[in-house]
């Protein structure tokens, strides 16, 4: 299977925010979540600071996947990872993280972060197989996700931590 990565554009905004949404299913039924936030504005995250990419399975195939890097305060932030979970299992996630990171090395940064569940498999674990280590909140704006997390209850559901990996 081929696969393509490439930038979002205005017009991917429902397709995202979709991803989005139907991915989140599985990690609400992980969590035993009754109430979860809805996904972000398909709009308002493409247009924010930073990049989203967008996988899909076939040149001319719909996006099943997409990742989110903010930039925030002059660093890279991983703020969301969605793929549709039909599509799961096939190493997207893992080839979204890459070009994530090959991105942000091209664009001069010099680690990004993220924030995440501790023990759900394709949450910590993931991500750690991919290079991210276990680091502590030391931006305001990492400060502030965290204030976030604790005002919708987050913690609630599991461990939150925050990882880095240097570029």
């Amino acid at each position: 299977m081929t696969t393509t990565i490439r930038e979002a554009r205005a017009e991917d905004a429902e397709v995202v925010q979709t991803i989005e949404a139907v991915a989140d299913t599985l990690l609400v039924e992980a969590l035993g979540a009754p109430e979860w936030p809805p996904p972000a504005d398909g709009t308002e995250r493409i247009g924010q600071p930073g990049y989203v990419l967008l996988l899909e399975e076939n040149a001319d195939s719909s996006p099943v996947g997409f990742v989110h890097v903010l930039d925030a305060d002059g660093a890279a932030h991983l703020e969301q990872l969605s793929v549709l979970p039909e599509h799961g299992r096939r190493g997207h996630g893992r080839r979204l993280v890459e070009a994530a990171l090959e991105e942000a090395r091209c664009r001069g940064y010099s680690r990004m972060t993220l924030r995440t569940y501790a023990e759900i498999p394709w949450n910590g674990p993931f991500y750690a197989s991919c290079g991210f280590k276990e680091s502590i909140p030391e931006s305001g704006f990492h400060r502030q996700l965290v204030e976030t997390e604790t005002d919708l209850g987050l913690e609630r559901y599991g461990r939150r931590l925050q990882m880095t990996i240097l570029l």
